[in-house]
């Protein structure tokens, strides 16, 4: 399943530990923030000023 910008960031990481250092190479190190668990990838990354299709694309080459 591919990951979307649509989906919480607490989701992604529980499905997929492996995406944990992709989000800090980001610059998030929200993973195991409260905010993770309501806030989707979209929401995420421009609260943090991060490039979101670049984000998703890395999100997705980790998960294979």
């Amino acid at each position: 399943m591919a990951i979307t910008k649509d989906m919480s960031i607490g989701e992604v990481v529980q499905k997929n530990p492996e995406t944990i250092a992709v989000f800090r190479n980001y610059g998030m190190g929200c993973c195991g923030c409260s905010a993770a668990r309501f806030e989707n990838i979209e929401q995420g990354a421009a609260a943090h000023g991060i490039d979101l299709a670049a984000l998703i694309a890395a999100l997705n080459e980790v998960v294979g």
